[in-house]
This record gives structure tokens, sequence and C-alpha cells, in this order.
């Protein structure tokens, strides 16, 4: 890690990231041991933008690999360029002169993961939602996260000019395998307290007071309390917090304006109409 704790979560702070003390030595350790940093909890509690806060913090690139089902180590690592090779073999043949090496460095194709290691003054790696990937995939990871570096059979290995910060993110649709656990640092991102997600909320929704920041959380945190579908997350919040303000400012009550924006705080039909039984249990009327 380029700068000590207290400095990282004063400029993450800046970017409007609040991360309290856990994430904060997590980010620490994982920057100064050069440790891959995997980060669990519920959708929504803000996984994916520490890596890309991060990234703005520490002046680094972000790479960002999203994981779906199906990804494989040419969409990840690297790939030939066979059209590439192909039209330089059939200009060879006009030419009548040598074909040469088809596999060097004019034909490769980078992606994320070479991309990071190639990264002359260091990158943000964001692998996104690892769990969503085949747990096949986690194999090709190994070699990457345990050392940095990549073979390429046909090249040889490719270690990293700069170590890249590595954030890989779960929402544990499924278990990662020990291995891959193994090299990383982990950290399990919890729902915020009231108090924490009041100031993201004012930070996120500028002009927002705290009494109203107030209203809005402890609503917030009755909803999360329903038996939903899905939980807002802070992402959520934030939104319905801006919605809010929206609506207020254009005449509405403060009650109602909640009422009335929750679809951007609650996304699934049943999980409205399981609210709407409860409007006087969270919103306090």
């Amino acid at each position: 890690m380029l700068v000590d704790q207290d400095t990282l979560g004063r400029r993450l702070g800046a970017e409007g990231y609040l991360a309290d003390e856990g994430l904060l030595t997590a980010l620490h350790l994982a920057g100064t041991l050069g440790l891959p940093l995997l980060l669990e909890g519920e959708p929504g509690v803000g996984k994916t933008e520490v890596a890309n806060v991060l990234a703005r913090v520490l002046g680094r690139e972000l790479i960002r690999l999203q994981c779906y089902e199906g990804l494989d180590a040419s969409q990840a690592l690297y790939e030939w360029d066979y059209p590439k090779q192909l039209l330089s073999l059939r200009a060879a043949e006009v030419d009548r002169r040598g074909i040469g090496d088809l596999y060097r460095e004019e034909f490769l194709l980078q992606r994320p993961l070479l991309r990071s290691l190639r990264a002359a003054s260091g990158a943000v790696l964001l692998i996104d939602e690892i769990d969503r990937a085949d747990s096949e995939f986690e194999a090709f990871l190994l070699e990457f996260l345990g050392d940095f570096q990549i073979t390429i059979p046909e090249i040889g290995t490719i270690t990293a000019a700069s170590v890249p910060f590595v954030v890989l993110t779960s929402n544990r649709t499924r278990e990662l395998h020990d291995a891959l656990k193994r090299r990383c640092l982990y950290h399990w991102i919890p729902f915020p307290d009231a108090e924490r997600e009041r100031a993201i909320i004012r930070a996120q929704a500028p002009g927002l007071d705290e009494r109203s920041a107030a209203r809005l959380v402890a609503a917030v945190h009755r909803i999360r309390g329903l038996a939903l579908l899905k939980h807002p997350g802070i992402a959520e919040s934030v939104s319905w917090a801006r919605g809010v303000q929206t609506l207020t400012r254009e005449g509405s009550s403060w009650l109602e304006a909640m009422r009335r924006s929750a679809g951007l705080l609650v996304k699934h039909e049943e999980d409205l109409a399981l609210l709407g039984r409860h409007t006087a249990e969270v919103f306090g009327d």
C-alpha cells in the first residue's frame, strides 16, 4: 500500500466512500503484503465500489474482469489473434517469403489479467462476482493469484512489472475453492450500522439534513428486517434518498415522497407488496 491506513481512510472518505476500520485494515494489509483481497457480503454493500474508489485514490488504472457462467481462460488471460495470424500467413505466401513466428507479441491479445501484469505503474484489478463463474475457472486463477504471473506456452512466463492490487468480489451464490481462498486476504462487508449509513447517505445526497437522513435510514433498516426476496443495499438507499429529495422539492411531503419512490429501494413486485402490508411499521405512521 502506498499510503498508511489513516491516510487511506481520509482519501476514501474524500471520494465519498466511508469505510469502517475492518475494511481499512483489510485494504492496508492486502496492499502492504501484496495479497489479493477477497470481499464477500450481501449484494449492494459496496464491494465493487471499493475497487473503483481505490483506483482513484492510488492513481492507478482500473482493470475490470466481470465474471459470468462460461467465462474461460482465453477471455480472462489472453488469446491469439487468429485472423491476423492468417492474414500474415497469406501475405507471406504471396510474397514468397518465410512465414516466421506466428506466436509473437504482435498477435497476442491481452485480456484483463495479462493487462494488469503489464501495467507499468501498477493497476487495480477488479475480478467482479467470481462466484458467478464456473468453479473450473478458479483453477486458471491460481498461478496468477499466487505468484502474479501467467505462463503462455508459446512465449514463456510473464511476471508482473508492478504487482497489481487485486480485488475479488463474491455474493456467495456458491462456495469458492479453498485453494483460491488461501491465496487471498478475506474480508466480509456487512450492511453498515445506522450511524455510518446516515453518513454515507448525506455524503452521496448533498443537502440532506441529519433528521431526514435519520428517518430514511430508520426506514431502510426496518425494511431490511422484512422477509424480502432481496434486501436493499447501500446503493439503493442512496438512490432512494435522492428520489425523496426530488419529490419533496416538487412539493410532496416527506412521508409521501418516501412511499412514492419506494421502487428505488425495493426491486421486486412481491417485495413491494410486502412493504405495502407493513407501511405503518416501516414509515412510522
